[in-house]
Parts: structure tokens; sequence; C-alpha cells
């Protein structure tokens, strides 16, 4: 199978919002009028990101998530992406399933794949996304990560670090029953990227940013940007690892010994668990929990902004925590 013929056979479709897709030298979006364009891109690289022995269907699919997850946290409606592909070999075992995971996801947000590149190699794949968000009266609608203010609010949606919980298990760090691996590991593998959700922010939300890297890293950007600080309920986020609602906490009855500070880490500074955290005015609380019920996405407040700069942990009875949990870095 040649680099034209996989294409075509696996990636080729006929576009419905682009004015011109595959094909061509370059692939044509034609933005609404008084709108803006969202872009971005993320790279997964074998060995790095995923196994090799990764479900195709699933690595499809979080693919292509990972990058409307970053969508999702600039309120961004998804429009179209490009994929580029490099391959140790044009495997059709392979390439169906993958095919098929990562262009079901995008038929079910409306995202068209419009072009892209193929190449042998290591297994390398490379999206980029196009969003769309409006411009009302001359202001964008986008959510930055520069826009939360002192006595804001701080949420996160969904659950947290489970995502983490089964890295550790496929990596032999801790063994886990069979229905929480696959539980947890779902979580790793097909991450549930919460478009709705930053769409039904619109307004309401301050800032925001998706959880890639560990909820207390990714916080640490928006409070660099914002110039402000925060407080956190550390065991109120503790409580969102849904590994946790198994019965696998210290006594539990799979008599796995997971300290608190374990289950901190997991959540504090997890990653993969591309959730949103955002910020929002205390008067929005009723159109926050509104945004949650209209996408269906459960959301926590788990603290809020502060003007003093700097993070502060905070355990379940309010008293303080030391901050010692790092997010993740490729180069660190």
């Amino acid at each position: 199978m040649g680099e034209f013929d996989l294409i075509a056979r696996y990636f080729r479709r006929p576009v419905r919002h682009a004015a011109l897709g595959i094909g061509d030298d370059c692939a044509l979006l034609q933005p609404a009028a008084d709108s803006q364009m969202a872009i971005s891109s993320d790279m997964l690289v074998q060995g790095r990101h995923f196994f090799a022995d990764t479900d195709p269907f699933k690595l499809g699919h979080k693919a292509l998530a990972v990058n409307l997850s970053d969508l999702a946290a600039c309120a961004a409606k998804p429009l179209a992406f490009t994929l580029a592909l490099a391959l140790p070999q044009a495997d059709a075992a392979w390439l169906a399933p993958f095919s098929q995971g990562l262009l079901a996801l995008a038929d079910a947000h409306g995202c068209e794949l419009i072009g892209g590149d193929t190449t042998q190699g290591p297994l390398n794949i490379c999206i980029t996304v196009f969003g769309e968000v409006p411009v009302v009266s001359g202001r964008s609608q986008a959510l930055l990560r520069s826009g939360a203010q002192a006595g804001d609010h701080l949420y996160v949606s969904g659950t947290l670090g489970d995502a983490r919980l089964a890295l550790d298990a496929l990596l032999g760090k801790v063994a886990l029953p069979a229905d929480v691996l696959e539980m947890a590991r779902a979580r790793l593998e097909m991450p549930t990227p919460r478009v709705a959700l930053g769409l039904a922010l619109r307004g309401v939300a301050s800032a925001a940013i998706d959880i890639s890297d560990g909820l207390l890293g990714d916080l640490g950007h928006v409070l660099e940007c914002s110039g402000a600080g925060a407080t956190v309920a550390a065991d109120t986020a503790t409580k969102l690892v849904a590994a946790s609602a198994y019965g696998i906490r210290a006594g539990g009855q799979f008599g796995l010994k997971f300290s608190q500070q374990q289950w901190r880490a997991l959540a504090l500074a997890g990653g993969d668990d591309y959730e949103l955290l955002f910020t929002a005015p205390p008067q929005q609380r009723a159109a926050v929990l509104a945004a949650a019920q209209s996408s269906q996405t459960p959301v926590t407040q788990i603290g809020q902004i502060d003007a003093e700069p700097g993070l502060r942990l905070l355990d379940g009875q309010g008293q303080p925590l030391p901050n010692s949990y790092a997010a993740f870095d490729h180069f660190a």
C-alpha cells in the first residue's frame, strides 16, 4: 500500500464544513463573520505518550481528544483538523481501527479531517485542530488563562487522577483489581474532551485551562497569566479520584495500602485527566451549575482565587499542607 492509497483508503472523506479539504496543497476554511479561529497542536509519540501495544482504536480517539480538550478550554467550537502521521509500515490491521477511533470522535464533534502528511518512521501522531469562537460587540468570547480575578471560585470538571493510577499500574508500580484497572485505563486511553462544557461556559467563566500535566501544575499557568494566587481544598480534589469509590483506600476490601498522600498525589499532580479547570465569579455560581447540567458534565468547586500571589493547599480540616507536587515536564 502506497502513501496516497493509504490516505485515500483510511482518511479521505468529502468535506461538509470546509471550503476545500484533502487533495490540494492547502485546505481552505471559511470562518463565520465576527469570529476568531482557535488553533492548537499536540503530538503523541510511541514510548513517550502511549505504549506500543495500545489498542489503535483507542489511540485514534485519544489523539484527537487531547486536541479537542484544548478547544474546550478556550470555549471554541471544533471545525476541522489536520493529521501528520509517521508510521513504521503501512499496516492495514493497525490503520483500520486507528482511523475508525479517530473519525468516530471527529464525527461526534462535527470536526472534519481536512489534510496533513504521512511518512515512514517511528510511530508519531501530530494533530492540529481548528475551532471557532464568536466575537460579540468587538469582544472575543474565548476563555483564556489570564482572566482569573481575586474572589473567583475555582472549579474542576469530572474526575481526577485515574489516568495516572492506570499508568502506574501498567508500569508495575501498583497492583489493581481487574475492574479498577479497566475503569482507570479507560480514563488514560479514551479521555472525554469537555467541549460541551467549554461552550456552555462562554460568558460565565473568567479563565480556563485543560488538565494535561496535573491539576496544580496547570493551575500554576492560570495564576501566572492572571497575576493571582489561589487556595485549593486538596482533600476535596482528592475525593474526585474515581478509583477511590471502588473500595481501594487504605483498609478497603482489596487491602491496598494507599496512603492519603498517595491519593493526593494522584489528584493534584497525576496528569492526563483532560478535564477543565476554570474560574468564575461567585455571582456566576448558578450559571456554572446550569452549564454543568446542560453539558451533562459534573463540576466541583475546589478552591478560590486570591489576590495574594502563591498557591496554598488546605487539608480536610482547613489546615495548611506543604506543596511538594510537581507537574509533568518532558524535559525536567
